[in-house]
């Protein structure tokens, strides 16, 4: 298995994020091969690391999946 390295400088905040600092959101570090995630309230812990395609069927099945009204 090949070691996917990520240094502070790759990671970008979700366009999504809360308001005043932004720290409710995700963080994604990516390179060719992997996306790596983070949640920026808890950076140092260990990260999910997944290879990019299936990163992209799971974010293109979020977009394709009907939206139910809240309860």
């Amino acid at each position: 298995m090949r070691r996917v390295v990520i240094t502070p400088g790759n990671w970008r905040k979700s366009s999504y994020s809360g308001g005043g600092e932004g720290n409710n959101c995700v963080e994604i570090a990516n390179s060719r091969t992997h996306i790596t995630i983070r949640d920026s309230k808890t950076p140092a812990r260990t990260p999910l690391t997944v290879p990019a395609g299936a990163f992209v069927a799971f974010i293109g099945a979020l977009k394709s999946a009907p939206v139910s009204p809240a309860s």
